[in-house]
């Protein structure tokens, strides 16, 4: 943690450690996973009795940030299906905005792994959350590399189901919604994009949907909020 912490932290590390912290948080998160029997045969023609994952797992990425954490979790799972969900937050409210969701209908898991480097505020993690309990997800849980103690109760209280692993947890959450001391923008870090200013749409939003008006022309419309 600590090099993830060090801002003179390259962005070729950032993602290797990140992906380590993911592998062992994604480890102790497995306890509980359900087995099932599998009868195989060995190289010498004997039959063994032996086990396997018996639930389905769907690993669940925030975009950008949690890129390199589904990275990590393959290696645990490298027969997991992952599904993005694309999640920023609004500077001025600190509300997550949703921008792409490919949920698959009728093929809900069993386990769902939702990945976010940080849980500072919560609201993204509590509204990707809310859209896989309506997706029909039966279990969930959380993993992320770092937490702000205030956000992750505030998860916990609205989702008291859920399951959080994190490999740190910090004190204080600044006016603007960072975990102080933290580890920064980590999307920003595993990308090397620190110094780059957004580029917005004619909507001052990053994403703009496009519809038909009533005389079939094409018009833009800003990004909804998603619920939570």
């Amino acid at each position: 943690m600590t090099v993830l912490r060090d801002k003179n932290t390259s962005a070729t590390d950032f993602r290797k450690i990140l992906r380590e912290i993911t592998f062992y948080l994604g480890y102790e998160a497995s306890r509980d996973l359900q087995l099932t029997e599998e009868i195989i045969t060995t190289p010498t023609n004997t039959e063994f009795k032996g086990s396997k994952i018996g639930e389905k797992i769907a690993l669940v990425p925030i975009l950008r940030a949690g890129l390199s954490m589904a990275d990590g979790m393959l290696e645990l799972f490298p027969r997991a299906v992952v599904h993005h969900i694309g999640m920023y937050r609004a500077k001025d409210s600190l509300l997550p905005i949703q921008y792409y969701n490919k949920l698959p209908k009728l093929q809900a898991c069993d386990v769902a792994y939702v990945l976010d480097p940080s849980i500072a505020t919560s609201n993204t993690i509590i509204a990707v959350v809310s859209l896989l309990k309506r997706w029909g997800a039966k279990k969930i849980i959380v993993l992320a590399a770092i937490g702000a103690r205030a956000g992750v109760q505030k998860l916990l209280q609205t989702h008291p189901t859920v399951a959080v692993h994190l490999g740190a947890m910090d004190e204080f959450l600044s006016p603007e919604g960072t975990i102080i001391p933290g580890i920064g923008d980590a999307g920003d870090r595993q990308f090397g994009t620190m110094d780059e200013a957004p580029i917005l749409s004619p909507m001052n939003s990053p994403v703009a949907k496009r519809k038909r008006s009533s005389n079939g022309e094409e018009e833009e419309d800003a990004v909804v909020a998603a619920e939570i």
